[in-house]
């Protein structure tokens, strides 16, 4: 739901998770992740032990990077 124009079919679950470690940074991919799977701001703040502020750069930081070209093409699969 954050990547425009999308080419392709997304890789597996697996392999999603995999890039997006090696392209966010730690706290980038738990605040990611943790608000997709549907956490509530309290718990997110706990989880990475930082402010709201924090929270919502790190998510929108990430959410940044999945719009850029070179990753994009790293998430999807041309077979």
């Amino acid at each position: 739901k954050h990547i425009d124009k999308l080419v392709g079919t997304l890789r597996s679950d697996e392999q999603l998770q995999e890039i997006l470690k090696r392209k966010f940074t730690k706290k980038e991919f738990k605040v990611f992740v943790a608000f997709e799977e549907g956490k509530s701001i309290e718990e997110i703040k706990a989880l990475v032990k930082e402010d709201d502020e924090k929270v919502q750069e790190h998510y929108k930081v990430a959410c940044k990077k999945l719009k850029k070209k070179k990753i994009k093409k790293e998430l999807v699969s041309f077979e």
